[in-house]
């Protein structure tokens, strides 16, 4: 599930199975020794959605710090040419029926895979949903992909089982509220993209208790070459970019380079377990981040987007941008990490410069 990455699954009344139950609690505490030998030695990663805007620059990350990395991936071809071999020399392409092989024996699995939010519903989609059963729905994209991860680890030999497993979800979990504030302690939402987050993580971690399990609940990522910012700019250069809505609603949002670092840190510090929030330290208003993208583009940023022609290109996904979440990090701030940006005025000079 690329910015605002949700996979637009549906379910029924789920309910998610707490993350830090002690039993899981107890096995984490044994799985720590293996963990800690391998921070700091080459580590074989597997990667689903490693082709999408977040996948391929934790690819390029992985591969730069010389670990080896396997990219899980149902076209070949385009993975190809994304991880060209003169570029990417020993990284792994598989495809589905090698995803077995490709799983066993990994350090850690990174779990990416879903449809984007910026990608517009298309009445396809949403007939396809609405003619289907509801749990029928679910099987097309989590459980054809997330459970069969799962059901890959799980089946892999105790000797050769990834250690860690990473799984994307979103911070659509929360529901939208342009009062509440919300962190990982806070209760999921009742809205559509709530019950398919809950659905989401609750398949991630049916992944056998040995396996240590992150969870990032990811914002709206920022980054030059895809996501939101890359619909954006285009309508900023033209004088035609503005606050969508009313332009009060909260906007979560992470710099690319901080939420591939954060899923990195998940994958070698054995004290990222549970649910991390993937969002910057200071939230902003819609309104906010208009008004410095058009600073930075040299643009003015007064012109709204009627909510009518966000419906246009996001289909039923446009509620998420059109009501929003303010949500905070708590945990990862708990657990040390560093935000390279923290503030959107730094990510969005950074991006455009």
């Amino acid at each position: 599930m690329e910015t605002l990455t949700w996979s637009h699954n549906v379910s029924s009344s789920l309910h998610l199975p707490r993350p830090h139950s002690s039993s899981r609690i107890r096995r984490f505490r044994i799985s720590c020794i293996s963990d800690q030998t391998s921070k700091g030695n080459q580590m074989i990663i597997s990667v689903t959605g490693a082709t999408g805007f977040i996948g391929r620059r934790l690819v390029q990350r992985l591969h730069q710090d010389k670990h080896s990395v396997h990219v899980l991936t149902r076209s070949r071809s385009k993975a190809e040419a994304i991880f060209p071999v003169k570029e990417f020399p020993g990284i792994k392409i598989a495809e589905e029926p090698e995803w077995k092989n490709s799983i066993q024996g990994s350090t850690g699995v990174v779990n990416l895979a879903g449809m984007p939010i910026s990608t517009r519903w298309s009445s396809e989609v949403t007939a396809l949903f609405l003619s289907l059963p509801l749990l029928d729905c679910i099987d097309l994209k989590i459980h054809t992909i997330s459970a069969k991860v799962v059901e890959l680890i799980n089946s892999a030999p105790e000797d050769i089982r990834p250690k860690v497993f990473v799984s994307a979800t979103a911070v659509g979990y929360y529901g939208t509220s342009e009062t509440q504030v919300f962190d990982e302690q806070s209760p999921s939402g009742n809205d559509y993209l709530a019950e398919v987050c809950r659905e989401w993580e609750s398949t991630a971690l049916k992944v056998n208790g040995d396996v240590r399990v992150a969870l990032i609940r990811i914002g709206v990522v920022l980054g030059k070459d895809g996501g939101a910012l890359a619909k954006m700019i285009p309508l900023f250069k033209m004088f035609a970019g503005g606050p969508i809505g009313s332009g009060k609603q909260w906007f979560s949002w992470i710099h690319l380079d901080d939420i591939v670092n954060l899923i990195y840190e998940a994958l070698i510090n054995p004290s990222y377990e549970g649910v991390i929030n993937g969002t910057a330290p200071n939230p902003v208003r819609f309104a906010e981040l208009c008004d410095q993208l058009g600073y930075a583009l040299g643009r003015p940023s007064w012109l709204p987007v009627p909510d009518f022609a966000l419906k246009a290109v996001l289909g039923e996904g446009a509620s998420v941008v059109l009501e929003g979440q303010r949500v905070l990090p708590n945990q990862a701030k708990k657990l040390g990490f560093s935000f390279k940006y923290s503030y959107v005025k730094d990510a969005l000079k950074s991006i455009l410069s």
